[in-house]
């Protein structure tokens, strides 16, 4: 299936970003951004916790609420992007600075790739991934930068992302992998 290409346009304050990613007559999904929906708030913290979170014993759900709470931009990064269908959240993806304190000249991240497991296997997470590297690249982002812990690359080897290190961070050994930005 080839993936959507969002909508993305200069609306004089801010971007618009709005596009249907699956439709047929009885299933839509669409990308948003979380700052239009900061209900999801509750559950992201909770994918993010169980998923990544719990590694800092000094995190908590309530923790990383706050850090998301931060986040509800639109014109710029950091800000995250949510796919959901009618008022239930199935993904989310996040565009960060400077993820890693390893490499301070890597700027803008891709990080927080999450799809709920009856979602999985549709090619959500590609679409989102998609529509972040065309949102960061009208952002005037020219590298972005993530770490994953499949050391193939998965999922991000396949849309064209590059091994750079491989490297162990707070214990987990992770992959980090770059991509250039069309322009």
């Amino acid at each position: 299936m080839k993936t959507p290409r969002p909508s993305i346009r200069d609306v004089g304050n801010g971007l618009e970003f709005g596009m249907m990613v699956f439709s047929d007559m009885k299933n839509e999904i669409q990308i948003k951004f979380l700052a239009d929906c900061p209900e999801f708030i509750p559950q992201i913290s909770k994918w993010f916790f169980e998923e990544w979170g719990y590694i800092d014993p000094e995190n908590s759900i309530e923790a990383t609420s706050e850090r998301l709470r931060l986040k509800l931009n639109k014109d710029k990064i950091p800000l995250l992007i949510v796919a959901c269908k009618d008022q239930e959240i199935l993904g989310v993806l996040e565009l960060k600075n400077r993820e890693m304190e390893e490499f301070p000249d890597y700027e803008h991240w891709l990080g927080g790739v999450y799809v709920a497991p009856r979602a999985r296997g549709v090619g959500l997470a590609s679409t989102m991934l998609n529509w972040a590297e065309q949102l960061a690249n009208s952002l005037g982002v020219r590298q972005l930068y993530l770490q994953t812990e499949k050391h193939d690359g998965g999922l991000y080897a396949r849309a064209g992302w590059l091994p750079l290190h491989s490297i162990l961070s707070k214990g987990v050994e992770v992959l980090v992998m770059m991509k250039e930005l069309d322009r």
